[in-house]
């Protein structure tokens, strides 16, 4: 298991990351998720669509709370075409309790903690706090990565306006 440092941190320490990140123009790792009924989902499930996939620690922090609803109001509604998986490792009960505290309804929040498969396969599992690092990735409808956001310090929000202009372009 390939373990990468240097590249996130928390509060200006420095965090370990599993795995490895793939790159813009690779093709997207298939992974096996948790949704919030108990079903196993993975890539393949969303065939056909554009995803914006936003991996955070965890939906009960308020930077991850404030990005999953920002997203839920400005890309979840796009469009059929479109849509948006906020993946933690967050339990399935405390994502469907987000989301229904929240409203969430544009955005569909799936649980890597059973075996960290998204975690492992897109290089974002923190190592030390077995939490995943806010990373944005667009995967256009062939499977391909489109765009990468890597958030270097986890307690700061993404750049929505450029993960927007980037959707905007591949959509």
């Amino acid at each position: 298991m390939n373990e990468h440092t240097e590249i996130i941190t928390m509060r200006g320490n420095p965090l370990t990351l599993l795995g490895d990140m793939p790159d813009v123009g690779g093709k997207a790792p298939e992974f096996s998720v948790i949704n919030n009924d108990l079903g196993l989902v993975n890539l393949g499930t969303y065939k056909g669509k554009t995803l914006v996939i936003a991996s955070v620690p965890s939906v009960d922090t308020p930077v991850c709370a404030i990005e999953t609803m920002k997203f839920n109001r400005e890309v979840g509604d796009s469009g059929g075409d479109i849509m948006v998986l906020t993946i933690s490792m967050d339990l399935p009960f405390a994502l469907k309790r987000f989301c229904a505290a929240e409203g969430i309804e544009n955005v569909v929040t799936l649980s890597d903690h059973r075996d960290a498969s998204f975690g492992l396969n897109y290089g974002v599992l923190i190592k030390e706090l077995r939490l995943l690092a806010r990373v944005i990735f667009i995967v256009d409808k062939g499977r391909v990565i489109r765009y990468r956001q890597i958030v270097h310090e986890t307690t700061k929000e993404p750049d929505y306006e450029d993960v927007l202009n980037a959707l905007q372009k591949i959509s």
